[in-house]
């Protein structure tokens, strides 16, 4: 499968001015890559996104470089590089990571928060109810993640967040399969909802199979997304 040669210039954002142009445009793109704006498949061609960016092709060169080593592009057979799609074993070990360091710092959160920590996420969760409501399920992924930063931000452990915080692009890929689902919309607040609950009334033990639970939940409802996209890719 070569893939088709990427060419859109609508998932690419305006360029700031602050940062290198080559980590401008890593930038760009990896948030398109997560977005699913370029999806898996697609095959960037240095050229066309040059053109797209009015750029010259060395920072385009030095983004895709380091959008391989970090395993967002791989390497096609006869030249080029392709947007890597995710694989079953990708996701497993993904959400089963999350599922340990997830649950363990909603542990610490609910030892060590102070009252007063609880009215942002509290704010949160009146706000993603409000979108749900409305039916904007496209605002949820970034409210649900507004959330979960607050809440693991409660564990005073910041070896601990920066652990998850590794996995944030990988993370966020997932909830926007996740959150398109209205009904798993509507889960994804009960449990929040639950979380919360628990946070305050101090179990630690609780909210730590909560969080577990709710983790689980979204892999099977991303591997069910996945099997289903596989067996439609077959001939």
């Amino acid at each position: 499968m070569t893939g088709k040669a990427y060419q859109s210039t609508r998932p690419l954002r305006q360029l700031p001015s602050r940062k290198s142009l080559g980590q401008c445009v890593f930038d760009n793109l990896k948030q398109a890559i997560i977005r699913g704006d370029i999806p898996s498949g697609e095959r960037l061609v240095e050229s066309a996104i040059a053109n797209a960016l009015d750029i010259s092709r060395t920072p385009v060169r030095e983004a895709i470089h380091k959008l391989e080593r970090e395993g967002f592009l791989k390497k096609m057979p006869r030249g080029g590089l392709t947007v890597i799609g995710l694989t079953r074993e990708d996701i497993e070990e993904t959400f089963g990571i999350r599922s340990v360091l997830e649950s363990y710092a909603a542990r610490l959160a609910a030892i060590k928060h102070r009252e007063k920590d609880l009215i942002p996420l509290e704010k949160k969760v009146d706000e993603y109810q409000k979108f749900l409501s409305m039916g904007k399920l496209d605002s949820l992924p970034k409210i649900n993640t507004e959330f979960h930063d607050l809440l693991y931000t409660l564990s005073r452990s910041p070896k601990l967040v920066k652990m998850i915080n590794a996995l944030r692009d990988q993370i966020f890929r997932f909830r926007q399969i996740i959150l398109k689902d209205e009904n798993m919309a509507e889960v994804s607040h009960r449990d929040h909802r639950q979380m919360l609950a628990a946070i305050r009334q101090r179990d630690a033990g609780g909210v730590e199979k909560l969080v577990r639970a709710h983790i689980l939940r979204g892999q099977e409802a991303v591997l069910k997304v996945f099997d289903r996209q596989r067996k439609g890719s077959l001939p």
